[in-house]
């Protein structure tokens, strides 16, 4: 030991002292200890290769379209089976504007007349007219019960009332006044309204679905007119009432003899 130290100590401090490379003691054991394991790796990775040959010759292969070159003013395959884009709509054609009569030095009473009343051109127009042709008359409005169905009626407002005895009148008290349809408005309701006819059919005798009042009917004696149950009007425009009985039990003889009832559904 002491030898020892001392040759360590004679040794000058400057120089390094030769360092032993392990590796190649290493790297010479690598080759005996992995010789022994290399054939049985070869031998499984010589299997696996056999192996996946078999299965790629057993496996079909898929061929992939091969993409065509798009020509110029050509569209792409993807956006050929599109539908094709609709067609572009259609301006619409502006409807000519019906434009007012010339009212001349009545155009200011006019606008002035109709801003009064609210109304449009053509509703001022309606008023005035209906004032002059109807001059006399009164517009009655009326419905149904449960008021499915409206209407207006323009009569006098002294009612000269049918009281027939005919099969259906006379089992559901069907007085009526007529009036020529001109002067008859359905304001609504012409969905909920049917028809029962029975006999020749003439008679279109309408009642509305829901409630079932017949305020309105067509009748046998006046096609071309309408007849109209006084008491479905509403209050305040009927100022008298006079009842004629009708021998509707007897129709044909009753219509010889009466001399009015049939023209008054003409104008």
């Amino acid at each position: 030991m002491r030898q020892s130290r001392r040759a360590a100590a004679s040794e000058p401090r400057g120089q390094e002292r030769p360092r032993v490379s392990r590796a190649p003691a290493a790297a010479a054991s690598a080759p005996g200890s992995s010789g022994a394991r290399r054939p049985t790796a070869q031998a499984r990775g010589g299997g696996g290769e056999a192996a996946g040959r078999a299965a790629a010759k057993r496996r079909p292969r898929r061929s992939w379209p091969r993409a065509r070159a798009v020509g110029p003013g050509e569209a792409p395959p993807e956006l050929a089976l599109l539908p094709p884009p609709p067609p572009p709509p259609t301006p619409a054609t502006p409807s000519p504007s019906v434009a007012p009569p010339d009212l001349g030095a009545q155009r200011e009473r006019w606008e002035t007349f109709q801003k009064r009343q609210r109304l449009t051109f053509e509703g001022a127009a309606k008023l005035l007219l209906d004032t002059f042709e109807y001059q006399g008359l009164v517009k009655h409005t009326g419905g149904c019960h449960c008021g499915a169905v409206r209407f207006e009626v323009w009569a006098s407002a002294d009612l000269h009332i049918f009281d027939c005895n005919c099969s259906i009148c006379k089992k559901k008290q069907n007085r009526h006044f007529i009036v020529p349809a001109s002067r008859f408005k359905l304001l609504k309701g012409a969905e909920s309204i049917t028809t029962y006819t029975f006999n020749t059919h003439k008679a279109q005798h309408t009642f509305c679905k829901r409630c079932g009042v017949q305020s309105f009917y067509t009748p046998r004696s006046n096609p071309g007119g309408f007849g109209i149950a006084p008491h479905c009007l509403d209050e305040g425009t009927v100022r008298s009432v006079v009842i004629e009985e009708f021998n509707g039990s007897d129709w044909e003889k009753a219509m010889k003899e009466h001399k009015t009832i049939k023209n008054m559904s003409k104008e």
